[in-house]
């Protein structure tokens, strides 16, 4: 149990920076090699579509019934035409996936857009070990404290020298204090059992 605590910690701890980063995150489900896609491969060749319904809502389940049945037939036409039907249903159940998360879709993405976080966390799984993982993101959540904490102790000292001494802390104070917040706000939502909104993006 205190592993699992540690690893959950430092997963939500790690949601919750990634969630503050002001870029533009990329969604693992979007990808060619990520579990969506992975599943729909599967599903498809193995003529089941079972694999991917896990993936979408279950109002949502009618629509890829039919999306897979009629890429199935599709597939028979050839070569070229399973090519195109395969995408299709790729992205059919990837943009309904999302649309169920409330996240946009733009479109497949090549499996080297993967968050390096996503990839790690995936690696862990296949591999079965841990251990790796918790000790990286543990490492960079604390340097991610200390850096922030260092400059708001520096700044302080110079804070009522001049205006914009001041501002200078103020910018460093709000950084520091809304990243920890971040971090306590994520691991309260694991200790009741959710992960962060913003985390369910793959």
């Amino acid at each position: 149990m205190k592993q699992y605590s540690r690893v959950t910690a430092a997963a939500l701890a790690v949601a919750a920076v990634i969630a503050m980063t002001p870029r533009p995150a990329l969604a693992h489900c979007d990808t060619l090699d990520g579990p969506v896609v992975s599943d729909a491969r599967a599903a498809l060749a193995a003529g089941d579509v079972g694999p991917v319904l896990k993936w979408v809502q279950p109002a949502d389940e009618a629509a890829i019934r039919s999306a897979f049945a009629r890429t199935l037939e599709v597939r028979r036409a050839g070569d070229a035409a399973r090519e195109l039907a395969d995408t299709w249903f790729f992205e059919t159940l990837v943009r309904i996936h999302r649309d169920g998360e409330g996240a946009p879709y733009t479109g497949l993405k090549p499996g080297d857009e993967v968050e390096p976080g996503i990839a790690a966390a995936d690696q862990a799984l296949a591999t079965g070990e841990v251990d790796d993982l918790v000790a990286e993101v543990s490492a960079e959540v604390a340097d991610g404290i200390r850096s922030r904490f260092e400059r708001v102790t520096a700044t302080r000292e110079h804070a009522d020298h001049n205006v914009q001494a001041g501002r200078a802390y103020v910018a460093a104070y709000v950084e520091f204090i809304h990243f920890v917040e971040g971090l306590h706000a994520a691991l309260a939502a694991g200790h009741h059992g959710a992960a962060p909104a913003a985390a369910h993006a793959h």
